[in-house]
């Protein structure tokens, strides 16, 4: 009987050099991106949560040594994934964010103590609300005066999806809350979930009737509330699950435990299993025991969730980025599965990267079927890593071979390793193209860096000479995240470019006007209503914000949160461009600017000089500029000393530690920099200020003590 080979583990973080860090930085990036579309927006993933989750793991891990590499568009400053544009977009007054995860027990004494040392207390008078972690889709339910009005689903965090009609059908969700001390708006958060016994049930009329399955009870919920239909939605066995709030005119208790007993007496189930812990080898008992009890449990779990009890605890800790410093989510692990590699096939990306992807028989995982697997690049199917060491002990990835995949780990999903005693004669190497498999056919180069450790990414160098960059270009900038154009989809925009229609997207709003000579109406698939809603789809989009624009240039290292940042950090399109010009031609005080902004490093600003610097973009940005108008970015609401200010912290803070003093910044409507420039507004000194408070002597920027800088904010 043939043994499983052992695998090599993965290469600790600590031990990987930058060039090294930066090159799976970038490839985990991707990674994350495609599996949050997946999850999010099509109610479709190819992984579990365990596998997405030891994704994140390591991509936090690097970030966490090299925090240089951390851009406003990282997936660790991101939520969720846009809506999918089924269901009317509801904008969450408070946004909807995501937690980050724990995945040893020493994440989670880092947890403890990086709280102990912000509020500067022992953890045995710290209090955390534990409670299981449910595997649903999360939820938002607005009432008003007590009535429920709207339900959303978190969608990108920021936007979601009305299926208020839907989750009327739940019985776990009062249609009006229920005792006293109701506040006149109130958000109740939580998560819909199928039961198990529900789901197999389910799926086996799904079978009786000819129909494909559920993947697993996560799906089925999210399938099942996402209906047209009310009516197909109430004859699915959904529950809700409450246990977070949105936008509350007035809170009803000042604990998140007090807030668990306050959901129960309006009248919403929550998790009996939920307890209050003092410590944390408390915390670590509580997720033995529930990962004990996690088979006998009647729904899915993925981990236990811990958050600190007090509400003014929380509110000082503030958020990192997208995700609170007052909870975290203490996951449980993944696992691995056999099967056969069919075939190996090349994807090209926006950028031109090239990227093989592996064919499988398909096979379960942890209730998720897989059938595609990235093989990252030519190195990775050799056996060769990142720093020339051997992966798998040096076995190379053929077709045909048996291979062991894991649903968590480096990458999701990931080949961890090649079963040889299983491997037949017939086994076929791979030979990585040196040609683009586009009609064009052009050259496939290895990026190098000096060290040559970049060298296994390769790229197409037709740039827009290349037909599937093009058309990955064109599917960016009419995405849900950018121009969000109804009707334009990415099979709409492969048929408009084949047919010449569409090379660039100043051509989708051109469209119309050349209707009497493209004459959409007379090809399959378009009538006169959907032509006609195509036209009105894109004639709504003429104008748009400022970040969405910026996203939708499609700049390489500017994602949606990096478009945000410079959205808010300049205000305006001409304030924008004419930055991005000046940085193009390399202007100092441009780029020093630039680099002010909180986030925005030297891998952005120089992509930023790339794509300005070539006069094809530039004619592309021109063009569409004359097509669509372009919206200010929103003025930040607090109405604060501080808000719309730029603020710098600088030497030995005494009284908050330096994330506690941003943290506040930003909550009050503050930009917190990371460097001084002569737009600065504030620095704030203290004790051993080097170099920044010499920029800001030299800019004439006003410094403040620290004590200065509270009685300001009023703190």
């Amino acid at each position: 009987m043939a043994t499983k080979p052992k695998s090599k583990p993965l290469p600790d973080v600590a031990k990987l050099t930058k060039a090294q860090a930066k090159v799976e930085w970038k490839r985990l990036a991707l990674a994350l991106e495609g599996h949050d579309r997946r999850y999010y927006q099509e109610d479709a993933p190819t992984v579990t949560d365990a596998e997405y989750d030891a994704l994140r793991r390591r991509f936090n891990a690097i970030e966490a040594r090299f925090p240089e590499f951390v851009t406003a568009d990282s997936p660790s400053q991101k939520v969720g994934a846009a809506p999918s544009g089924r269901f009317k977009k509801v904008r969450h007054a408070v946004p909807m964010l995501s937690l980050d995860n724990a995945f040893a027990e020493q994440d989670v004494r880092d947890f403890v103590g990086r709280i102990e040392r912000f509020l500067k207390l022992s953890d045995d008078k710290i209090a955390f609300s534990a409670e299981p972690k449910i595997d649903g889709l999360s939820m938002s339910l607005r009432y008003e005066g007590g009535e429920l009005t709207t339900a959303a689903t978190r969608g990108d965090g920021t936007e979601g999806e009305d299926v208020t009609a839907n989750i009327r059908t739940l019985e776990d969700v009062p249609h009006r809350l229920k005792g006293r001390n109701v506040p006149e708006v109130c958000e109740v958060r939580g998560e819909v979930y199928m039961t198990k016994k529900a789901f197999l049930a389910l799926n086996k009329k799904q079978v009786e009737a000819g129909e494909a399955p559920f993947a697993n009870p996560r799906n089925s919920a999210a399938g099942s509330l996402r209906q047209k239909d009310p009516g197909i939605t109430a004859s699915r066995p959904l529950g809700f699950f409450a246990y977070a709030w949105g936008e509350m005119s007035a809170m009803p208790e000042d604990t998140q435990s007090g807030m668990i007993h306050w959901f129960e007496r309006c009248g919403f189930r929550t998790n009996p299993l939920t307890k209050l812990c003092h410590a944390v080898e408390e915390l670590l008992a509580f997720h033995r025991l529930i990962e004990e009890q996690r088979a006998e449990l009647d729904y899915d779990i993925d981990g236990v969730v811990y958050k600190v009890d007090r509400l003014d605890w929380q509110e000082r800790l503030g958020f990192v980025s997208r995700t609170p410093r007052w909870a975290i989510a203490h996951k449980f692990p993944a696992e691995q599965a056999m099967t056969v590699l069919r075939d190996i096939v090349i994807q090209v990306g926006r950028t031109g990267s090239l990227t093989p992807v592996g064919k499988l028989d398909p096979v379960g995982v942890g209730g998720v079927i897989v059938q595609n697997v990235t093989l990252h690049n030519e190195d990775y199917i050799k056996g060769i890593g990142g720093d020339g060491e051997p992966l798998r002990e040096g076995r190379d990835i053929r077709i045909g071979d048996t291979v062991i995949i894991q649903r968590a780990g480096d990458v999701i999903p990931q080949v961890v390793d090649v079963v040889i005693d299983k491997r037949p004669n017939h086994a076929k190497e791979f030979h990585f193209p040196k040609k683009c498999p586009c009609p064009l056919h052009t050259d496939v180069v290895r990026e190098e860096t000096a060290a040559g450790e970049e060298g296994a990414r390769a790229r197409c160098t037709g740039e827009f000479a290349c037909p599937f960059q093009k058309i990955e270009h064109l599917k960016l900038f009419a995405s849900r995240r950018a121009f969000d154009i109804d009707g334009l989809g990415e099979k709409q925009i492969e048929f408009f470019f084949e047919q010449g229609w569409v090379k660039e997207p100043a051509d989708i709003f051109t469209l119309a006007a050349r209707n009497d000579k493209i004459k959409l109406g007379e090809h399959e698939g378009y009538g006169e209503t959907s032509v006609r809603n195509l036209f009105n789809a894109i004639e709504e989009r003429r104008r748009i914000s400022l970040e969405r624009f910026i996203y939708a240039l499609g700049i390489r290292q500017v994602g949606e949160t990096t478009a945000l940042a410079l959205a808010r950090g300049y205000g305006s399109w001409a304030a924008f461009h004419d930055a991005c010009l000046k940085v193009a031609k390399a202007d100092e005080e441009a780029m020093a600017e630039m680099d002010a902004l909180d986030q925005i490093g030297d891998t952005v600003i120089q992509s930023i000089a790339a794509y300005f610097g070539e006069s094809h973009n530039r004619g592309i940005v021109e063009r569409l500029t004359r097509e669509v108008i372009i919206l200010d970015a929103e003025k930040p609401k607090s109405n604060s000393a501080v808000a719309g200010k730029t603020v710098v912290f600088t030497g030995s803070l005494e009284k908050m530690t330096r994330d506690e003093a941003k943290a506040t910044a930003e909550r009050l409507g503050a930009k917190a920099a990371g460097s001084v420039s002569k737009k600065t507004d504030y620095v704030v000194a203290g004790p051993g200020a080097g170099s920044k408070l010499a920029e800001a002597q030299k800019h004439g920027v006003t410094v403040l003590t620290e004590d200065e800088w509270l009685k300001l904010i009023g703190e």
